[in-house]
């Protein structure tokens, strides 16, 4: 029987996701068959797989991380935030429905059959399956047909490591105080815990270690300090693109500007990930209505689960007019998947796919317009921009249908079993273009072609930013990382 250890955390961003990713590396390169797992995911950030569905980023990068193609079965329930209280279920890689937050505590019953289902397809690919839970162990208040956590371990029979973070604060009391509130059978499943994100030197909490085993019974198998190259892999939460900026004063060469609106629901939005790492590029997070900088090069409007309530808060920040100004004075936006959308001249729903029924204005500045609904178009494309043939791999993930005159000047052909199709739309000046493939700058033709388009020096390709390489580079640097300073052995040990 393939072995599983589930990690848990005393809270949100501990570095679950991130401490998955390099035990799957690590062992991986050991030549062992591991397949990572979560139960549960909520963020607007997917990646589609190979069997055609979509799961939670941070799982895609598990799966590279354990050399092997995505699944959804590694993530079998995935939320989608479209609103404050509501989100988008995702059961198996597909669209299961809509539900309020609490109308899904009393759905989560009837999902564990397909986690379960899920999971035992995992184990049935691998030698030892790791499962990351989701947010905190010790929520008593969602414990109720839980799945995402004790109740999926308990379900599983998978024994469970708790992972604290010291950057934060009050990591004792986190640890010690899991073991207090929670059920005392789902306290037996716990057996060990690592500190995470340790600054400074580690011999100043060696005693805080001793404590937390001494109180717990649990073993201590490892204090890891902070990884400092975290900010080179995809983020989970937008937040994420934030820790990895780099601060304009320091960018050396840093010679283009990219502004990005950062809109309530955006999504997909490790499209940013590539620019923001290129040394060439300063990017320009956007928050809470800050102006648009009248010397920016580019604005990208990303994507977003909730198009139309997006457009609306862009237009109360003031977005749109600092967007249309900056593309009258000669200044080139893209808008890619939703910021297509946007980009149109109206956003219809009749079906009530994101929200009540209705119709928005676009900003206008392509000669087009969306309806939304059908199928959710998921699936890997390549092909090339139209306008200079320059080669491009993504993947699309969006509902609706963009028709007008504008898409008779299409911003990439892509190959498919037919023989080829178009996507996106190009202005009749070339500066303002959309599509609905994601994934343009993490190909590094792609994105040496559109820097060049903007005026950066020509740079051959693999001379620059090797995205694809650093990725996998950063994985392999996390692995060691942890195998400094984690018992792996010992880790390992736990697992039935």
């Amino acid at each position: 029987m393939p072995r599983a250890l589930m990690f848990q955390g005393t809270g949100s961003d501990v570095g679950k996701s991130l401490i998955v990713a390099g035990l799957c590396r690590l062992l991986a390169n050991r030549g062992v068959a591991v397949r990572p797992f979560k139960p549960q995911n909520m963020s607007n950030n997917a990646a589609v797989t190979a069997d055609g569905g979509e799961i939670g980023r941070a799982q895609a990068l598990q799966a590279r991380a354990a050399r092997v193609a995505p699944s959804v079965h590694m993530n079998p329930v995935l939320l989608k935030p479209q609103s404050e209280v509501g989100a988008q279920i995702v059961v198996q890689g597909r669209v299961f429905g809509n539900a309020r937050a609490r109308d899904y505590q009393s759905r989560k019953a009837a999902l564990i059959p397909h986690v379960l289902e899920s999971f035992s397809r995992m184990r049935a690919d691998a030698e030892i399956v790791l499962v990351e839970g989701a947010g905190s162990a010790s929520e008593i208040n969602l414990r109720a047909n839980d799945i995402a956590n004790m109740g999926f371990a308990r379900a599983a029979g998978v024994p469970v490591v708790l992972i604290g973070d010291i950057d934060r604060g009050g990591v004792i009391a986190s640890l010690v105080g899991t073991a207090v509130v929670v059920d005392p059978d789902d306290a037996k499943l716990i057996c060990g815990f690592i500190v995470n994100k340790m600054r400074g030197d580690p011999n100043l909490f060696s005693n805080g270690m001793a404590f937390v085993a001494e109180r717990t019974g649990w073993a201590a198998l490892g204090l890891v300090p902070h990884f400092r190259d975290a900010h080179r892999l995809p983020a989970e939460d937008i937040f994420g693109l934030d820790a990895g900026q780099v601060p304009p004063s320091s960018a050396e060469g840093a010679r283009l500007r990219i502004a990005v609106p950062v809109l309530p629901h955006i999504a997909n939005f490790d499209d940013l990930d590539p620019l923001r790492l290129e040394p060439s590029v300063e990017l320009i997070l956007l928050r809470n209505g800050a102006p648009l900088p009248a010397d920016i090069d580019l604005v990208v409007l990303p994507g977003s689960k909730a198009t139309i309530a997006d457009l609306a808060a862009l237009r109360v920040f003031g977005w749109d007019a600092d967007i249309i100004a900056h593309a009258r004075r000669g200044g080139r936006v893209l808008g890619l998947c939703g910021g297509y959308q946007m980009l149109g001249h109206a956003i219809a729903d009749p079906d009530g796919v994101e929200g009540p029924p209705g119709t928005a204005a676009g900003l206008g500045l392509l000669d087009v317009t969306t309806t939304l609904g059908g199928d959710k178009s998921l699936v890997a494309v390549m092909g090339r921009t139209v306008a200079d043939d320059v080669p491009l791999s993504g993947y699309e993930m969006h509902m609706g249908r963009t028709d007008g005159p504008g898409t008779t000047r299409p911003l990439v052909r892509l190959d498919d079993q037919e023989g080829g199709r178009h996507d996106g739309a190009v202005s009749a000046d070339g500066r303002v273009a959309g599509s609905y493939v994601h994934g343009f700058f993490a190909d590094d033709r792609q994105r040496v072609a559109w820097l060049g388009r903007l005026g950066a020096p020509p740079i051959e390709v693999g001379g620059g930013l090797a995205y694809e390489v650093l990725v996998d580079d950063t994985l392999d640097a996390l692995a060691a990382h942890l195998e400094a300073h984690v018992d792996v052995e010992r880790l390992l040990g736990l697992a039935r």
